[in-house]
Order: C-alpha cells, then structure tokens, then sequence
C-alpha cells in the first residue's frame, strides 16, 4: 500500500509516494483467535473470531479473503504476518493458510525470537507466547515494572521488573470456565450471563451467581496483585488489564491503572518490529 504526501520542490507542488508496511498480527487463544492489521506501527483494523482447531487452511483463507474484501484492500498488499498461538493443533492449517492465501511465510512467536524481555521462569519454554507477547506491549506503551493482569480463557497475572526481566506469575481459572463449572457440577443451579450486579447481595438465585463470580473475580486481582507488588518490592508498579472482559471486572478494580484490550496486537507489532531488519515505515 501506499499513500501521498505533497511537498514543495521550488514551490511548486509534487506529490510523493510514501510505502506503508500492512502487518496482520494474529494472536490464537483458547477461546477466541483475534486479528489485527496494523498501517505501519498504527492499528487499523481488528476481528474477533472462536477459534476452531478442526478448521482446513481453505476455510481460514477464505476467511482472509472476505475480511479483506470487507475492508476494500488488497490481500496482496500485506508485507508480513506474525503470530502468537497457545493452541498447537491450529497452527497446522493456520500457517499452511498464510503461506497458501497471503504469500507469506509467518513470523511465529516462540523460543529463539527477539523480545527485549529477559525470562526468569525456571523453564523459559513453559511460558505461553502470549504472555510474553503482552509483557513487550505494556512495557513499550506504559514502561516497567508492570503487572498484567489478562482475561482470558484463564485469568492471568504476569510480572516483569524495572529492569525488564519476565519474573514469572500466577494462573488462575477464567470467569467463563468458574461460571460453567458451576452449571454443570451443581444440578439446580442455572447458566448466567456475566455482568456487573446492581448489588453484592443477590435476591435470587441468578444474582447470587452473578455477584460471586463478578465480584469474586474483582476480589481475586486485587488479592493477587497486592501479594505480587509486595513480593517485587519495587516502586511505581503499572498495573495493565487485558483481555475480553478487562473492561467489565479491572474497571472496578481499584489497583488496575489501565486496561487495554488489544495489548496482545500491540506487542506482536512490537516483536515483529524487533525482528525484521529491512524496516520499511
């Protein structure tokens, strides 16, 4: 893609051609695979979708290509993709879909790749590349030391110190898995939609539920993140929110100082930009 800019040669108007790098990050969770299209280092565009391991690369090309059509852009004028994934049985089909549909061949997050980060797990390769991925975007966008704090298919709680090291962090079971668990293991309990109750105590059943979960949850990170600052012992500590239901549970969290749900997008764009030499922006 490009785009013009119009300067001035001996005051007369010329217009210049300027090349954009379109980048597809594609971050593949448990529960949800979400997209992103990045116009040099700004993101455009971005889509939500379930993620599906039993998918053919067809199905997830065509997929490329409707989005693309959507958007009026040409597939083509995708210079790069990279991608983060939690779930091996995608990745098959998923990097087959790349090379297939878009001509590329994929950056893929793992052991090996430029981060900036410096991994103090006892086993670095345990450590999903999503939650490196997040620690590269919320030390870029808000520095460090920084907790993130991701809502997921599991709620999530990541450290990395002042002086960028990804110390490690806590895994807990999302909201959705604790709220279908107790569907299904207590018999006359009902399925409930997650919200922010109007009270903690519940005059029925269903806002009994949802005022345990919800609540529980709010709870639970302001526990967790108030044990993890005591125990990095560091000033200045950002906490970071991410994830699907960041903007419904870290809004009323009074120790979460931003919450930013494309953050995953963000530090894939970051990484990307680590490893590619021959820059063009």
């Amino acid at each position: 893609m490009f785009i013009s800019a119009q300067i001035k040669i001996n005051g007369l108007p010329f217009i210049q051609r300027e090349r954009i790098v379109l980048l597809l990050a594609i971050d593949v969770g448990n529960t949800n695979t979400t997209l992103g299209l990045f116009y040099g280092h700004n993101l455009k565009y971005h889509w939500v979708f379930s993620t599906e391991p039993n998918k053919t690369a067809d199905e997830i090309g065509i997929q490329f290509l409707s989005l693309f059509q959507y958007i009026n852009e040409d597939i083509g004028s995708v210079r790069d993709v990279i991608i983060c994934s939690v779930v091996p049985t995608v990745m098959n089909s998923l990097t087959a879909a790349v090379k297939k549909y878009l001509q590329k061949n994929p950056v893929i997050v793992g052991p090996g790749i430029k981060t900036g980060i410096n991994i103090r797990y006892e086993n670095p390769r345990e450590v999903g590349s999503d939650k490196i991925v997040n620690a590269v975007g919320a030390v870029k966008l808000y520095g460090a030391p920084v907790i993130i704090v991701d809502f997921g298919t599991a709620t999530t709680f990541c450290a990395v110190s002042g002086s960028r090291d990804y110390l490690g962090g806590v895994i807990c079971p999302g909201i959705m898995i604790s709220a279908e668990a107790l569907f299904e293991k207590a018999s006359k309990l009902p399925r409930v939609e997650i919200t922010n109750p109007s009270s903690i105590i519940g005059r029925n059943t269903v806002a009994s539920i949802q005022s345990g979960l919800f609540y529980g949850y709010v709870g639970q990170v302001e526990y967790i993140v108030g044990k993890i600052k005591e125990e990095m012992k560091e000033s200045n500590i950002k906490v970071v929110a991410t994830g699907s239901l960041s903007k419904l549970i870290a809004a009323q969290c009074r120790c979460v100082d931003e919450i930013n749900t494309l953050l995953t997008l963000e530090g894939l764009k970051e990484v990307y930009y680590l490893n590619i030499k021959d820059k063009i922006v």
